[in-house]
Order: C-alpha cells, then sequence, then structure tokens
C-alpha cells in the first residue's frame, strides 16, 4: 500500500518592525518609486536584538503543529531550510527541536537558499514514503537583513525577515506532496553569495573592512536566470505528476521580484490571478516565502482543500526546483492539542539536561 504526505499544518512568524521604502530612502540613495518599479516591494519585516532564526522558526513550527493538533512528542523530523542559521552549528533546526519540546525529532539544517524549502519538503516527504518517518515540520526561517549592506542599494531593498512552517504527516490517503523537481548548477554560484564567514574565508579584520560579510549579488544575470527557470521548473513538476497547467488552482513562487512573477506567469500563460503574490508587504525573505505565502493565501480563501497548487522558486547556488501538491486538511482527530503549552515544559526539560550534564561532567571529572 502506497504512502503519502499531506501537508495538515501551516503557521507563520513575522518581526513586528515594518521598515518602509520611505524609511529606507533616509538610510541610503533611493526613493519608494524606483525599489516599486523594479522589485515591487512596498515594505518589508525586520527583526530586532530579541528576534532570530530559531526564535521565529519556532513560533512558525507551534503555530503549524496547534493547526494540525498535533503534539511535538510525535515530530520524528525537523528540518529548517535557512541561509541565515542562528549558528553554522549546532543546527538551527537541533534548537528549535529542543525549544518545542520535540523529544523523539531528529533535526537538521538545510542550505540551498531561496529554494532550500522546496528541497525540504521533497526530503520529508520521500522519508514519509518510505516509511521511514511519520511526522514532519519542514520549515524556511531567515533573518537576513544582518548580512545586508544598508548601504548597498541594490540589495538592501530587497531582503526581509520571517519564518514559515509546514507540517507534514503520513496517510493511505492518496494526495499530498506529489511530485518534486530539484536542480541546480554551481557555475553561477557567484552570482548571488555571502563570501565571507566559512572555512575559505573566517572572520578577520580583512574580510569585515572589505564588507565580504554582507549579500553581493549580481542582479540582471541572477534576474535574466530567474526569468529562465521559473516556468520551467514548474512545467518539469507538473510533467512528473502527470498534469498539465490548466489543472493547476494556484502557484504559489518564491517571492524574489515582482517582474520575475509576472514573467513567469507570462511564459506559462498562466494568469496572474490565479498566482499568489506579497512580496509587496514582505520583501524576499528567501527560504520563509513560499510557506508565508501559503499561509496568507489560506487565510484569504485563495487555497483550500483539493486545490491542485504549485510551488516554485530559485535561489543562491544557483538552485532552482518547484513541488506540485493536492492540498489537504488538517487530520481528524479526537482531542484538542496546544502545542504552544509544552514551551514552558520543553524550556523546564531543557535546563534540567543541561543540570544532569554538568553533574555528570563534575562526577566523571573527579573520578578521573
Amino acid at each position: 500500500m502506497s504512502r503519502f504526505a499531506h501537508v495538515t499544518g501551516w503557521g507563520m512568524a513575522i518581526p513586528e518592525k515594518i521598515l518602509t521604502n520611505y524609511d529606507l530612502s533616509e538610510m541610503v540613495d533611493t526613493n519608494h518609486e524606483w525599489i516599486v518599479s523594479r522589485t515591487g516591494i512596498v515594505e518589508r519585516r525586520v527583526a530586532n536584538d530579541e528576534e532570530t532564526t530559531a526564535s521565529l522558526a519556532r513560533e512558525a513550527a507551534l503555530k503549524a503543529l496547534e493547526i494540525a493538533n498535533l503534539k511535538p512528542r510525535d515530530v520524528d523530523l525537523i528540518i529548517v531550510a535557512t541561509s541565515s542559521p542562528e549558528h553554522i552549528f549546532p543546527a538551527t533546526a537541533c534548537l528549535v527541536q529542543d525549544q518545542i519540546g520535540a523529544v523523539r525529532a531528529g533535526a537538521f539544517d538545510l542550505s540551498a537558499a531561496c529554494t532550500g524549502f522546496i528541497y525540504a519538503l521533497e526530503i520529508a516527504t520521500q522519508l514519509i514514503r518510505s516509511e521511514s518517518i511519520a511526522n514532519a515540520i519542514v520549515i524556511g526561517a531567515e533573518t537576513l537583513s544582518r548580512f545586508v549592506n544598508w548601504k548597498d542599494r541594490e540589495t538592501c531593498v530587497l531582503f526581509g525577515d520571517g519564518a514559515g512552517a509546514f507540517v507534514l504527516q503520513a496517510s493511505d490517503e492518496p494526495g499530498g506532496v506529489i511530485s518534486t523537481v530539484m536542480r541546480s548548477d554551481g557555475s553561477g554560484g557567484e552570482l548571488l553569495s555571502l563570501p565571507a564567514g566559512g572555512s575559505k574565508l573566517p572572520a578577520s579584520k580583512e574580510t569585515v573592512g572589505n564588507g565580504l560579510h554582507y549579500i553581493h549579488m549580481s542582479g540582471r544575470e541572477v534576474f535574466r536566470f530567474a526569468t529562465k527557470v521559473m516556468s520551467q521548473a514548474t512545467l518539469d513538476a507538473l510533467a512528473k505528476a502527470h498534469l498539465k497547467i490548466d489543472d493547476v488552482n494556484l502557484i504559489i513562487p518564491h517571492q524574489a521580484n515582482l517582474r520575475i512573477i509576472n514573467m513567469a506567469a507570462k511564459n506559462l500563460d498562466f494568469p496572474m490571478e490565479r498566482v499568489y503574490v506579497n512580496i509587496d508587504h514582505y520583501g524576499n525573505t528567501s527560504t520563509a516565502s513560499i510557506p508565508i505565502a501559503t499561509c496568507e493565501a489560506i487565510q484569504n480563501g485563495k487555497l483550500k482543500p483539493g486545490d491542485k497548487v504549485v510551488f516554485v522558486g530559485f535561489g543562491a547556488g544557483l538552485t532552482w526546483g518547484a513541488s506540485v501538491a493536492e492540498w489537504s486538511k488538517p487530520f481528524p482527530t479526537e482531542r484538542r492539542v496546544y502545542p504552544a503549552r509544552y514551551r514552558l515544559l520543553a524550556r523546564i526539560r531543557s535546563l534540567l539536561l543541561r543540570w544532569v550534564r554538568r553533574i555528570e561532567g563534575w562526577i566523571w571529572g573527579n573520578l578521573r
């Protein structure tokens, strides 16, 4: 009997602080009209000092679990797709696992830039189909504002912060994620990069002074690349699912640039009324953009159970891909679950485990 991976929960978390184009015009040589004409962005959210990639991911995950009516302890796997992890290691996903009390879950981060959420969605789907796991949380979370050069008008106008999450659950009922294509071309890696901070260029006085810890982008080349791959990835994923573009109710693209989205829709001969766009309010939130847009599409009645939806995106790497899904709804359950209430228990458990390790360390240190 076949197993299917259904999306049964969804949630988003965004910072409170709003940075408008008018705010940016006081920080860098730009203006509202220029930004809107080039990108379609009106405002974006920016994390404050207390908000981090992990904290936003945690809130999105808890909201998704509440909709799915799933206890954190029943989660088998957490994947955080991010280009702005809390640390190189430990994985941001491990921090989320600890903070929500998912005591039985494996956890890891996935780095595929803005396409990362689609990659993570496919990995969780295939693990469910293979019966390795039954439940997973897939999260896209970013605080890219921490890596933006606010004096570079080519990049600082683009990016925003936020997180979105899906809960995937196994079912014998057909539906859920139907097909996915994942592509890459490392020959274009230099077109969109964060040069320093890794093992090749660890932090130093020179890397900081030369601005190598900021996002670097060749805008025109990325634009040309994106307009080519968005429509083709959509068609490839649909062919793999044995569907046609006319079967699609809604396309939810990565929210990078409104002109790219318009071009992709035109290439597909697909009406923009059935393409969900919210880049005007959030900017490019990278891995978080597709799940955030999905949450809003559901809230606005644009995405309903039974609809065929395409998620499509591109990003640094270069990477691109698309997923086709038959949208689901939460599985019926007997008792209501409130995952946010597990937060205090998770914190207590985390503190106890830290103390146990300290005590064990002290005991073993004195026995040596």
